[in-house]
């Protein structure tokens, strides 16, 4: 059938784009307030609620439902539209919030994060998705700065608040805040996105496939989330996760390549540039966020610092990010050579990596900062070359897919490297089991010096992340970026 004409953006003026991209930022940073608003507060949820032993599933919970649902979503904003799939996931999660804010003990809590879980997953995905919709490639990537602005905003500002809320209010504060956000974010974008035609397209929803790829995404979160930690890795529990995650892998490949209308489309998975690119940002990502989750343990234990003066040291690594990333993104909208500014900030981020493995232990705050700020701003780097090219390489109607499939991976990727990296600290630190933050809670002077060697080898292993990452970006095709939409939707 043939789709709907789609107005090219040039219809729409700077100011038009600014104010619609205003309601999408805002929700965009309720989805990403949320992963960092609730970490300062989960003592006193545990405390309040009187349990400490599930207090590890607030995260999960939420984690696990948003990392499933997310292709869903970017499969059924390519099929009915990204507006109305857009003003669903924010109403979600919302009413997710009023029920963790309501929530009296911990089972309660757990259930609605996973409900907000479910509405979060469609956040992130789809602005990006819309953002692609309404502006050419060719500009695209001055408006990247504003997307990595709203993570740096939520990154730096979700502790502090939380920990605010939790200490001088009270805990539901933290999702209370959730609503007029949400209320704003849905009037905003409800009434910018009817500027925009619909783009969606009358096919079916594979809805086998998407029992298989949910199936497949919870099994194997839960295997990461709870192997080393929870259970040990050679548990009946774990093997029994891993081995049904990967049958419904199996189950969910043969769907893909016999399904006449596939939840993921064979046209976009054998697409080089997605390919290459999406492997490139789960190598360079999953490593990041690893780096964020356990580099307070390093400062605390290693060098000994306090909890706040961690939680400064971490600033570099977030902030430097969004540097990285505004800088590619004015060089790309100057150059035909696209791929370079990425390529040449990944170059820089392993070898500070590198430095960090080789000399960590004997550098200097200063020195030690530098190096982190480094390495953010070169990953920064190659964020918009790969989310521009990834969007310049499909039609529109399969960008809500790609970026649903590109979100989906990078989530992934991360679960693997916080599991790796856990696992290695755990086992050197001399712990049979734990958490990490369980090995914070029983660091010793005797554990500290095999903590310290553990981080050596996870310097290692994330500069050695680095270069795949490096390796797969030099292999994407650098396509020219079109200064218009495909003229087919």
């Amino acid at each position: 059938m043939t789709s709907p004409t789609v107005a090219p953006s040039q219809d729409l003026s700077r100011r038009e784009i600014v104010s619609i991209m205003s309601g999408l930022m805002l929700a965009q940073f309720m989805g990403a307030l949320d992963q960092t608003i609730v970490a300062p507060a989960m003592p006193t949820l545990g405390r309040v609620l009187g349990d400490l032993e599930n207090l590890p599933w607030i995260v999960t919970a939420y984690l696990l439902v948003s990392t499933a649902v997310t292709p869903l979503y970017g499969k059924l904003s390519d099929i009915h539209g990204r507006r109305p799939i857009l003003l669903i996931a924010i109403s979600i999660f919302m009413i997710g919030s009023v029920a963790c804010a309501l929530s009296t003990n911990m089972l309660a809590l757990v259930l609605s994060r996973g409900l907000q879980g479910l509405g979060g997953g469609g956040l992130i995905a789809l602005t990006q998705a819309i953002v692609g919709d309404i502006i050419p490639p060719k500009q695209r990537p001055q408006y990247q700065v504003y997307i990595q602005t709203t993570w740096l905003v939520a990154g730096l500002g979700g502790p502090v608040i939380g920990g605010f809320f939790s200490e001088y209010f009270h805990w539901s504060m933290i999702f209370w805040i959730n609503l007029p956000l949400g209320l704003a974010a849905f009037l905003m974008t409800d009434r910018k996105l009817r500027r925009l035609p619909s783009h969606g397209r009358p096919h079916d929803l594979d809805i086998a496939g998407s029992v298989l790829m949910i199936g497949m995404s919870v099994t194997l979160m839960l295997a990461l989330s709870w192997g080393g930690t929870r259970y040990p890795w050679d548990s009946p529990v774990i093997l029994a996760l891993l081995v049904s995650s990967a049958v419904l892998l199996a189950g969910l490949i043969l769907r893909l390549r016999s399904a006449k209308e596939p939840l993921i489309p064979i046209s976009v998975l054998s697409n080089s540039v997605v390919f290459n690119g999406t492997v490139s940002v789960c190598f360079s990502m999953s490593v990041l966020i690893a780096l964020i989750i356990f580099l307070p343990i390093y400062f605390e234990i290693v060098l000994g610092f306090n909890s706040d003066a961690a939680g400064m040291a971490l600033v570099p690594l977030v902030v430097g990010t969004t540097i990285g990333a505004g800088i590619t993104s004015r060089i790309m909208g100057r150059s035909d050579r696209y791929k370079r500014p990425g390529m040449i900030g990944l170059a820089i981020a392993v070898l500070a990596a590198l430095l960090l493995f080789l000399f960590a232990p004997q550098m200097n705050l200063i020195i030690l900062e530098a190096v982190l700020a480094s390495l953010s701003m070169g990953l920064g780097a190659m964020l918009p070359v790969t989310t521009t090219a990834l969007q310049n390489a499909v039609p529109r109607h399969e960008m809500g897919t790609t970026m649903a499939l590109l979100n989906f991976l990078r989530q992934l990727g991360s679960a693997f490297a916080v599991a790796g990296f856990g696992t290695i600290l755990i086992s050197l630190s001399g712990a049979t089991h734990g958490s990490a933050h369980e090995i914070l809670l029983r660091a010793t002077a005797q554990n500290t010096q095999g903590l310290a060697h553990g981080f050596s080898w996870l310097f290692l292993l994330t500069a050695l992340s680095l270069a795949l990452s490096l390796v797969f970006l030099g292999r994407m095709e650098e396509k020219e970026l079109r200064d218009a939409h495909h003229p087919q939707s």
